[in-house]
């Protein structure tokens, strides 16, 4: 005889059944429901965001506030922006040379003769106004983002009102810097009659084949085809004058060498004094020498200011080349020497190449 059934026990049974996402009496499994995923938080009914708007159309009368508004209404917080500004959580140590191999590699040293064939006419206009060989030109597209193969996805908008507004808590804080950019965008948006929700680049708001922020679009950007508007985005011609008028702009010098060779002096304060002021150029030859730096023959005629640049290769001894004024100006671009750099060799290595090519 079977004992009878205890009434706790089937309620407990049952609450556990349902729990599973199944129903008991004998029906059938019921998949559990999914949370449906919140969009991300937008920018709107902020008093940030408000006194932004207020403040960016008192300075600029020719933007609507209702249009600016209504943007940043529809902007969005992105969480992939907030992570991709964080530095490493564990950096690895510098290694000029594993640096070296990310930018002079197949693809980019392919596209770089192509894009100098393809543009010679280009190159040679821009070096001829604005004294920036073309083989810098090339190299820093190349980097920047392979000759526009890599110009990035983000809305620029959502992108740059993220890192304004709510620029994440681990490391200095850059909202204010991002504020001027997103005015920047607006006002580039506004003057170009593009719509400024269309506009893509990299998370970190960087737009187009140079990968200029808007600001320095505003400033730098020129159009060099005689167009009637400057596109960073598919005028190859604009994207090279605007390159070439940006270095210019911050320093560059026709006719002058980028870096020298250089020994530095010992391990020890005369070192440690000619690499105090970084990538800044601030000795001159004989001030170098005089602390113990042994430059090429090229470099002890050299009339200008150098730096001593370090460039560090992990566990190995590190490199040193002596930067003049056009190194620095290089660096205006990317604030790296291990940037400058990788520009100045891939430049060399596509004008090594096109030598050839044009000797066949």
């Amino acid at each position: 005889m079977s004992a009878t059934p205890n009434p706790l026990r089937r309620h407990l049974a049952a609450l556990i059944a349902a729990a599973a996402g199944t129903l008991v009496l004998g029906q059938a499994p019921v998949a559990a429901a999914q949370p449906v995923p919140s969009p991300p938080p937008g920018y709107e009914r902020r008093d940030d965001v408000s006194a932004f708007v207020r403040q960016l159309v008192e300075r600029h009368p020719e933007l609507d506030e209702e249009v600016v508004a209504t943007a940043l209404a529809d902007a969005r917080y992105q969480p992939q922006v907030a992570r991709l500004i964080m530095p490493a959580a564990s950096p690895a140590a510098k290694n000029w040379k594993v640096y070296r191999s990310r930018f002079l590699d197949t693809l980019r040293v392919r596209e770089g003769v192509a894009f100098w064939r393809d543009n010679a006419r280009w190159l040679q206009a821009a070096e001829e106004r604005w004294g920036v060989p073309a083989q810098v030109i090339v190299a820093i597209i190349g980097v920047e983002t392979i000759y526009g193969r890599q110009t990035g996805g983000f809305r620029a908008i959502d992108a740059l009102s993220t890192l304004a507004f709510d620029f994440p808590r681990g490391r200095s804080d850059r909202s204010a810097f991002f504020r001027d950019e997103l005015e920047a965008l607006f006002t580039l948006a506004a003057r170009d009659r593009v719509n400024v929700m269309t506009i893509k680049g990299s998370y970190a708001g960087a737009l187009g084949m140079p990968q200029f922020m808007p600001s320095s679009w505003l400033k730098f950007a020129v159009d060099l085809d005689g167009d009637g508007r400057i596109d960073l985005h598919r005028s190859v011609p604009d994207v090279i004058g605007s390159v070439a008028n940006f270095l210019a702009a911050n320093g560059w010098q026709r006719g002058l060498p980028t870096h020298f060779d250089v020994l530095p002096p010992p391990e020890g304060p005369d070192r440690e004094a000619l690499l105090a002021p970084d990538i800044l150029p601030s000795f001159g030859a004989a001030q170098m020498a005089e602390r113990g730096a042994s430059l090429s023959p090229a470099g002890q005629q050299y009339a200008g200011r150098l730096a001593l640049v370090e460039l560090r290769n992990g566990v190995e001894p590190p490199s040193f080349v002596a930067g003049t004024d056009n190194f620095w100006a290089i660096t205006r671009y990317n604030w790296s020497a291990y940037y400058a750099m990788a520009v100045i060799e891939l430049g060399q290595t596509l004008a090594s190449l096109r030598t050839v090519a044009d000797g066949r």
